[in-house]
């Protein structure tokens, strides 16, 4: 995969893995709002691969690593591919909803599956 800038000027499956590649939390920083927002750094963090094709490949849980996925103008819809699979924050099981903006070379998922009421994030970076 190349190395690309994120930029905002793509809607479709394709743009976004070639705009994004791969995202890692590994070095990501997290916020979970509050009255003074600050990103803080997450250990143990997690990785998305996105594919040309309309799938995924993630380290974010043990039980399922792959799936599908679909954008629109400002989410990205993950359906986790493991019959059976589900945390119980999501709804339906296994597919999560993320809200997401740039912030220069950065990714920011916000999940709409959380009840954050002071708002949370993760800020993710490429690193292919």
């Amino acid at each position: 995969m190349k190395n690309l800038r994120l930029t905002l000027d793509f809607f479709s499956n394709a743009g976004l893995a070639k705009s994004l590649g791969v995202l890692c939390c590994a070095f990501c920083e997290g916020s979970d709002g509050g009255s003074n927002p600050q990103w803080t750094t997450v250990a143990n963090g997690y990785t998305y691969t996105f594919s040309d094709d309309g799938t995924f490949s993630s380290t974010r849980f043990t039980e399922c690593t792959t799936g599908t996925y679909e954008v629109s103008s400002n989410s990205i819809t993950l359906d986790y591919g493991c019959a059976g699979f589900g945390t119980g924050i999501e709804n339906p099981a296994g597919t999560f909803v993320e809200n997401y903006s740039f912030e220069s070379e950065n990714i920011i998922l916000t999940p709409s599956y959380m009840n954050c009421i002071e708002g949370c994030g993760y800020r993710f970076e490429k690193i292919e």
